[in-house]
C-alpha cells in the first residue's frame, strides 16, 4: 500500500523515508480498505472511548505492550496474540496515531519494530490534526476476523539500548540526545511540568547528553517539521551526522521513541537506539554519573 496523495504534505518535506507517514487526507480515503488496520495509542487511555477515527482499534500501551510483572515488553507469544486478535498479519498495513503529537503512536511503532513488524506507518499530526480539521470520529468499536500471524523472536539489539550499553556509550564520548524538557535536563525537576513525581530520586542528565526537547520536532498541529528544519535542530545546532551512533532517552522511553522515529525515518539515520529505561532507571541507579545544569 503506497500513499499517493501526500506530495505536498509529506513527500514534499524532504524526508529520507516519506513512506513511513500518511496524511489525514490519505487516511480518510482509505478508512474502509480491507488491508488496513488503524491503531490508536494514547497517553490518555480514555480518549478512544470518547471518539476515535472510524475503524480504529484501541492499543493500550500499559496493558497491550508492557509485561505485567517485569519492566519489559510483552513476550513473543503475547505480541502474536495481540496482532491475531486485531486481525493483523504481514499482509496488512498498520497505521498508528495518538494524542500528544504521536508520542505513544511512535512508541507503539517502535515496539512493533522490536518484533520485526515493519509494515507500519504513522499518521502525520495524529489525533490533534484529525480533530482540528473537523474529521469524523466514531464511538463504534470495530472487529476484524482473527489472523494467523506468526511473530518472530524479539530482537532488541538494533534499536534498543540497555543501561550498561548506555554507560559504555557515554564513556566512549558518543552522541546522546536527552529529549526531556529543559528543567528536567538541568535537574531543576525530576518530572515533566504538571505531571506527578514518578519515583526518580535524582535530577539532571547523563554526562555528554545534549538537550533537544522532543517537541521541537513537531509543528503546532502535531505534524513533523520538514527535513530541513529537523537538520537545523539536530545537525546544525547539535552536530549530529547521519552516520553517528546515537542513543536517545527521556523518562520512560515514550518521548525518546518520537525522536528515534524522527532521526531514523525522517532524517535517515541508520544507527539510532532508544534507551527506554531512561531517567527512571538512570536517576535511581547507585553511583550512576549525573550532570546538572545546561552543559552536556
Amino acid at each position: 500500500m503506497t500513499p499517493t496523495s501526500t506530495a505536498s504534505t509529506i513527500a514534499g518535506k524532504g524526508y529520507a523515508h516519506p513512506e513511513a507517514l500518511v496524511s489525514t487526507d490519505w487516511l480518510t480515503a482509505h478508512l474502509s480498505d480491507p488491508t488496513l488496520r488503524i491503531l490508536e495509542c494514547d497517553e490518555d487511555v480514555l480518549l478512544y472511548e470518547m471518539g476515535h477515527i472510524p475503524n480504529a482499534q484501541k492499543l493500550d500501551w500499559h496493558i497491550d505492550l508492557n509485561d505485567s510483572v517485569m519492566r519489559d515488553y510483552v513476550s513473543r507469544e503475547a505480541f502474536q496474540a495481540l496482532l491475531r486478535a486485531r486481525g493483523i498479519d504481514d499482509s496488512t498495513t498498520v497505521v498508528f496515531y495518538g494524542d500528544k503529537n504521536n508520542w505513544w503512536a511512535c512508541y507503539a511503532f517502535w515496539v512493533f519494530r522490536l518484533f520485526g513488524f515493519t509494515n507500519a506507518k504513522v499518521l502525520d499530526g495524529g489525533r490533534v490534526k484529525w480533530e482540528q480539521e473537523g474529521r469524523k470520529l466514531s464511538t463504534d468499536r470495530p472487529t476484524f476476523p482473527a489472523s494467523t500471524y506468526v511473530a518472530g523472536p524479539r530482537n532488541d539489539a538494533p534499536i534498543r539500548a540497555f543501561m550498561d550499553e548506555v554507560r559504555a556509550h557515554m564513556e566512549a564520548g558518543k552522541k546522546m540526545i536527552d529529549v526531556r524538557s529543559v528543567p528536567e535536563y538541568t535537574g531543576e525537576r525530576t518530572h515533566m511540568p504538571e505531571y506527578p513525581q514518578e519515583g526518580t530520586l535524582r535530577g539532571g542528565h547523563i554526562p555528554g547528553a545534549r538537550s533537544v526537547p522532543w517537541a521541537r520536532a513537531a509543528n503546532s498541529d502535531g505534524t513533523f517539521r520538514s527535513a530541513d528544519e529537523l537538520r537545523t535542530i539536530y545537525e546544525s545546532e547539535q552536530g549530529l551526522q547521519a552516520g553517528d551512533d546515537v542513543i536517545a532517552y527521556c523518562r520512560i522511553g515514550e518521548r525518546s521513541s518520537h525522536t528515534w522515529f524522527v532521526l531514523t525515518y525522517l532524517l535517515g539515520y541508520d544507527n539510532v537506539r532508544n534507551y527506554d529505561g531512561s531517567w527512571t532507571e538512570w536517576g535511581n541507579e547507585v553511583r550512576a554519573p549525573i550532570r546538572t545544569g545546561n552543559q552536556p
